[in-house]
């Protein structure tokens, strides 16, 4: 199967104007709450990770409706992105870890999905690569399906800071 951007089209332009649009409402969320993400490394790994992943959601989506662009290069691009996502999700995960005094499992797990959500997408993007344009139904589930953990991410986070601020309230 050929590379055909334009059979593409409105799929990424949906996908990459949700993503923004959710990226601009997890802002604000995050910003009426900005003290208690800051103290929490909890928080600031889910406030950290969720802001990344929907940003570079946005960012793929649009290098993929980039005109003029082979195969090869839209691959290429969509590899990059995701290794600066998965470096930038290591060390946040590693960081509240180590944080941690009791390590949080969940948040390990959610972030073990998340990476796995952005290897699917690398190897569709490999096999994109290789010119067969079937690797960007790959690329669009991992996608879809890391919509999963950051818009729950961006959930749990808003429950957590609120959950805090009743126990502060009452205490």
């Amino acid at each position: 199967m050929t590379f055909d951007s334009a059979a593409w089209h409105d799929y990424f332009l949906m996908v990459g104007g949700g993503a923004a649009a959710l990226t601009g409402l997890v802002f604000v969320a995050m910003s009426l709450h900005l003290d208690q993400i800051a103290l929490n490394i909890a928080h600031r790994h889910r406030a950290r990770t969720v802001l990344t992943g929907l940003t570079a959601v946005f960012i793929r989506c649009a290098l993929v409706l980039m005109a003029g662009q082979s195969a090869q290069a839209v691959a290429l691009e969509l590899i990059l992105v995701l290794v600066g996502v998965e470096i930038i999700l290591y060390l946040s995960i590693r960081q509240a870890m180590r944080a941690s005094e009791t390590p949080d499992s969940a948040l390990l797990w959610r972030t073990i999905g998340s990476f796995a959500c952005l290897v699917t997408e690398q190897l569709g993007a490999i096999v994109l690569f290789s010119g067969d344009a079937r690797g960007l139904y790959a690329v669009g589930i991992g996608m879809m399906a890391s919509f999963v953990f950051m818009v729950s991410g961006a959930w749990l986070l808003i429950v957590g800071v609120r959950r805090e601020e009743a126990a502060q309230a009452t205490g």
